[in-house]
Protein backbone atom coordinates (compact mmCIF):
# COMPACT_ATOMS: atom_id res chain seq x y z
CA UNK A 1 0.00 0.00 0.00
CA UNK A 2 2.55 2.16 0.66
CA UNK A 3 4.70 1.24 -2.26
CA UNK A 4 1.36 2.65 -3.63
CA UNK A 5 0.70 5.63 -2.40
CA UNK A 6 4.89 6.55 -3.37
CA UNK A 7 3.89 6.20 -6.81
CA UNK A 8 0.66 8.27 -6.92
CA UNK A 9 2.88 11.26 -4.65
CA UNK A 10 5.48 10.46 -7.90
CA UNK A 11 3.12 11.48 -10.40
CA UNK A 12 1.42 13.97 -8.89
CA UNK A 13 4.71 15.60 -8.71
CA UNK A 14 5.49 15.18 -12.15
CA UNK A 15 1.89 16.27 -13.07
CA UNK A 16 2.48 19.50 -11.24
CA UNK A 17 5.47 20.38 -12.90
CA UNK A 18 4.20 19.56 -16.53
CA UNK A 19 1.58 21.55 -15.40
CA UNK A 20 4.41 24.67 -14.57
CA UNK A 21 6.05 23.98 -18.00
CA UNK A 22 2.49 24.11 -19.73
CA UNK A 23 2.11 27.40 -18.25
CA UNK A 24 5.58 28.69 -18.28
CA UNK A 25 5.48 27.87 -22.20
CA UNK A 26 2.12 29.52 -22.61
CA UNK A 27 2.80 32.78 -20.98
CA UNK A 28 5.92 33.13 -22.73
CA UNK A 29 3.90 33.29 -26.44
CA UNK A 30 0.93 34.64 -25.60
CA UNK A 31 0.23 38.53 -25.54
CA UNK A 32 -2.47 40.60 -24.36
CA UNK A 33 -4.33 42.96 -26.02
CA UNK A 34 -4.90 46.45 -24.32
CA UNK A 35 -7.68 47.81 -26.66
CA UNK A 36 -9.13 46.73 -30.39
CA UNK A 37 -11.01 49.56 -32.53
CA UNK A 38 -12.43 49.90 -35.89
CA UNK A 39 -10.98 52.38 -37.97
CA UNK A 40 -11.72 54.44 -40.95
CA UNK A 41 -11.03 51.89 -44.51
CA UNK A 42 -8.22 53.29 -46.08
CA UNK A 43 -5.95 51.39 -48.79
CA UNK A 44 -2.21 51.07 -47.89
CA UNK A 45 1.09 49.62 -49.18
CA UNK A 46 3.91 47.78 -48.16
CA UNK A 47 6.97 49.69 -46.80
CA UNK A 48 9.19 47.08 -45.96
CA UNK A 49 9.46 42.74 -47.48
CA UNK A 50 10.23 41.88 -44.06
CA UNK A 51 6.83 41.39 -42.40
CA UNK A 52 4.26 39.09 -41.80
CA UNK A 53 0.92 38.72 -41.82
CA UNK A 54 -0.78 36.97 -38.56
CA UNK A 55 -3.62 34.82 -37.10
CA UNK A 56 -4.12 35.78 -33.52
CA UNK A 57 -5.13 33.01 -31.66
CA UNK A 58 -6.57 32.57 -27.86
CA UNK A 59 -9.02 33.59 -26.14
CA UNK A 60 -9.05 37.47 -25.43
CA UNK A 61 -7.15 39.11 -23.32
CA UNK A 62 -4.91 36.45 -24.64
CA UNK A 63 -3.68 35.71 -28.11
CA UNK A 64 -0.86 34.29 -29.77
CA UNK A 65 0.81 34.78 -33.13
CA UNK A 66 1.01 32.82 -35.65
CA UNK A 67 2.44 33.45 -39.29
CA UNK A 68 -0.53 33.33 -41.78
CA UNK A 69 1.31 35.36 -44.90
CA UNK A 70 4.68 37.27 -45.62
CA UNK A 71 4.40 40.21 -47.19
CA UNK A 72 7.19 39.38 -49.34
CA UNK A 73 5.36 37.26 -51.60
CA UNK A 74 2.52 40.49 -51.96
CA UNK A 75 5.49 43.19 -53.51
CA UNK A 76 2.59 45.10 -55.60
CA UNK A 77 -1.10 44.66 -53.94
CA UNK A 78 -2.69 47.15 -52.27
CA UNK A 79 -4.69 46.41 -48.49
CA UNK A 80 -7.28 47.58 -47.01
CA UNK A 81 -7.06 48.30 -42.68
CA UNK A 82 -10.14 47.96 -41.40
CA UNK A 83 -9.05 47.79 -37.94
CA UNK A 84 -6.55 48.57 -34.75
CA UNK A 85 -5.31 47.09 -32.32
CA UNK A 86 -2.35 47.36 -29.27
CA UNK A 87 -0.78 44.57 -27.92
CA UNK A 88 1.23 44.41 -25.10
CA UNK A 89 4.89 42.61 -25.74
CA UNK A 90 7.52 41.88 -23.82
CA UNK A 91 6.51 44.84 -21.81
CA UNK A 92 5.64 47.40 -25.05
CA UNK A 93 2.45 48.49 -25.94
CA UNK A 94 2.83 47.78 -30.41
CA UNK A 95 0.11 48.84 -32.72
CA UNK A 96 -1.43 46.58 -35.33
CA UNK A 97 -3.06 46.62 -38.53
CA UNK A 98 -5.82 44.30 -39.79
CA UNK A 99 -5.43 44.27 -43.08
CA UNK A 100 -6.50 42.65 -46.06
CA UNK A 101 -5.12 42.12 -49.32
CA UNK A 102 -8.13 44.07 -51.72
CA UNK A 103 -7.23 40.44 -54.31
CA UNK A 104 -8.86 38.35 -51.23
CA UNK A 105 -5.38 36.03 -51.05
CA UNK A 106 -4.47 37.60 -47.85
CA UNK A 107 -5.74 38.74 -44.31
CA UNK A 108 -4.31 39.38 -41.03
CA UNK A 109 -2.95 41.27 -38.46
CA UNK A 110 0.56 43.48 -39.14
CA UNK A 111 2.80 45.39 -37.65
CA UNK A 112 1.47 49.31 -38.18
CA UNK A 113 5.33 50.09 -39.32
CA UNK A 114 5.30 47.70 -42.74
CA UNK A 115 2.12 49.15 -44.52
CA UNK A 116 2.02 52.67 -45.43
CA UNK A 117 -1.02 55.07 -46.91
CA UNK A 118 -0.83 53.86 -50.70
CA UNK A 119 0.25 57.50 -52.75
CA UNK A 120 -2.68 59.44 -53.43
CA UNK A 121 -5.02 58.43 -50.86
CA UNK A 122 -3.40 61.37 -48.34
CA UNK A 123 -5.13 64.23 -50.09
CA UNK A 124 -5.35 68.19 -48.82
CA UNK A 125 -9.03 67.78 -49.16
CA UNK A 126 -8.87 65.06 -45.88
CA UNK A 127 -6.52 67.86 -43.86
CA UNK A 128 -8.55 70.64 -44.81
CA UNK A 129 -11.62 69.57 -44.33
CA UNK A 130 -10.96 68.10 -41.20
CA UNK A 131 -9.68 70.89 -39.87
CA UNK A 132 -12.48 72.91 -40.74
CA UNK A 133 -14.99 70.14 -38.58
CA UNK A 134 -13.00 71.85 -35.36
CA UNK A 135 -13.84 75.53 -36.06
CA UNK A 136 -15.16 77.22 -33.27
CA UNK A 137 -14.06 74.68 -30.31
CA UNK A 138 -12.62 76.29 -27.34
CA UNK A 139 -8.88 76.47 -26.73
CA UNK A 140 -8.14 74.08 -23.81
CA UNK A 141 -3.89 73.60 -22.90
CA UNK A 142 -3.14 70.48 -22.86
CA UNK A 143 -6.22 68.95 -24.94
CA UNK A 144 -5.67 66.73 -27.72
CA UNK A 145 -9.71 66.64 -28.97
CA UNK A 146 -11.81 65.73 -29.89
CA UNK A 147 -14.16 68.69 -27.53
CA UNK A 148 -10.99 71.05 -27.01
CA UNK A 149 -7.83 71.71 -28.37
CA UNK A 150 -4.49 73.18 -27.47
CA UNK A 151 -2.56 74.27 -30.39
CA UNK A 152 -0.24 71.17 -31.17
CA UNK A 153 -3.52 68.74 -29.85
CA UNK A 154 -5.31 70.38 -32.91
CA UNK A 155 -2.75 69.45 -35.70
CA UNK A 156 -2.05 66.39 -34.20
CA UNK A 157 -5.98 65.16 -33.89
CA UNK A 158 -6.65 66.27 -37.49
CA UNK A 159 -3.83 64.63 -39.51
CA UNK A 160 -4.72 60.97 -37.39
CA UNK A 161 -8.55 61.47 -37.96
CA UNK A 162 -7.44 62.56 -41.88
CA UNK A 163 -5.09 60.25 -42.96
CA UNK A 164 -4.13 58.35 -39.91
CA UNK A 165 -1.02 60.02 -39.61
CA UNK A 166 0.12 60.05 -36.32
CA UNK A 167 2.25 63.32 -35.13
CA UNK A 168 4.48 63.56 -31.81
CA UNK A 169 2.70 65.43 -29.01
CA UNK A 170 4.08 69.03 -28.51
CA UNK A 171 4.71 72.18 -31.66
CA UNK A 172 8.46 71.68 -30.87
CA UNK A 173 8.63 67.75 -31.24
CA UNK A 174 6.44 68.31 -34.28
CA UNK A 175 8.71 70.77 -36.13
CA UNK A 176 11.67 68.82 -34.90
CA UNK A 177 10.46 65.67 -36.90
CA UNK A 178 9.84 66.48 -40.19
CA UNK A 179 11.34 67.93 -43.48
CA UNK A 180 11.31 71.76 -43.54
CA UNK A 181 10.14 73.91 -46.29
CA UNK A 182 9.87 77.40 -46.75
CA UNK A 183 7.42 80.72 -47.24
CA UNK A 184 8.20 80.38 -51.04
CA UNK A 185 7.94 76.53 -51.07
CA UNK A 186 5.11 75.55 -48.45
CA UNK A 187 2.05 73.80 -49.61
CA UNK A 188 -1.41 73.67 -48.28
CA UNK A 189 -1.27 71.07 -45.51
CA UNK A 190 1.75 72.02 -44.12
CA UNK A 191 2.22 72.83 -40.59
CA UNK A 192 3.35 76.40 -39.68
CA UNK A 193 5.22 77.06 -36.46
CA UNK A 194 5.83 80.16 -34.21
CA UNK A 195 8.06 80.82 -31.72
CA UNK A 196 11.19 82.90 -30.10
CA UNK A 197 13.57 80.60 -32.67
CA UNK A 198 14.13 77.05 -34.25
CA UNK A 199 14.62 76.17 -30.92
CA UNK A 200 11.60 77.37 -28.87
CA UNK A 201 9.03 76.66 -30.64
CA UNK A 202 5.40 77.84 -28.87
CA UNK A 203 2.68 77.59 -31.79
CA UNK A 204 1.65 75.63 -34.41
CA UNK A 205 -1.35 76.03 -37.46
CA UNK A 206 -1.76 73.82 -40.50
CA UNK A 207 -1.84 76.08 -43.75
CA UNK A 208 -4.73 76.39 -46.03
CA UNK A 209 -3.45 78.63 -48.56
CA UNK A 210 -3.86 82.46 -49.00
CA UNK A 211 -1.32 83.06 -46.43
CA UNK A 212 -3.88 82.07 -43.59
CA UNK A 213 -3.97 78.64 -41.17
CA UNK A 214 -6.39 77.24 -38.92
CA UNK A 215 -5.03 77.03 -35.73
CA UNK A 216 -6.26 76.21 -31.46
CA UNK A 217 -5.50 79.77 -29.89
CA UNK A 218 -6.46 81.33 -26.78
CA UNK A 219 -9.49 82.80 -29.29
CA UNK A 220 -10.55 78.95 -30.00
CA UNK A 221 -9.82 77.23 -33.17
CA UNK A 222 -9.80 79.89 -35.50
CA UNK A 223 -8.83 80.70 -39.54
CA UNK A 224 -6.26 83.61 -39.24
CA UNK A 225 -3.35 84.93 -41.27
CA UNK A 226 -0.07 83.44 -40.70
CA UNK A 227 1.43 87.09 -40.67
CA UNK A 228 -0.60 88.45 -37.99
CA UNK A 229 1.52 90.77 -35.36
CA UNK A 230 0.94 88.30 -32.19
CA UNK A 231 3.23 85.86 -33.99
CA UNK A 232 6.23 85.37 -35.19
CA UNK A 233 6.65 82.80 -38.04
CA UNK A 234 9.48 80.20 -37.58
CA UNK A 235 8.89 78.19 -40.55
CA UNK A 236 7.28 75.46 -41.89
CA UNK A 237 7.29 71.63 -42.37
CA UNK A 238 5.83 69.00 -44.20
CA UNK A 239 4.64 65.94 -41.84
CA UNK A 240 3.02 64.01 -45.50
CA UNK A 241 3.11 64.35 -49.29
CA UNK A 242 -0.48 65.12 -49.83
CA UNK A 243 -2.03 65.11 -53.17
Amino acid sequence: MKYIVRIFAILSIFIGITAVHATQANAATTFRVVSTKNVTVKSYVRTSAKGSLYNLNGKLPYVSFKTAHQLKNYPRTTFRVTKSRIILRNGVKTQYYYAISTNGKAAGWVWHGYLKLKPGTATYAKIYSQARKQLGKRYVYGSVGPKYFDCSGLSKYVYKKAINKTLPRTAQSQYNKYKKASTSTRKKGDLVFFGGSKRSISHVGIYVGNGKMIDAQNRGVITEKVASPWWHCVGYCRPATLS
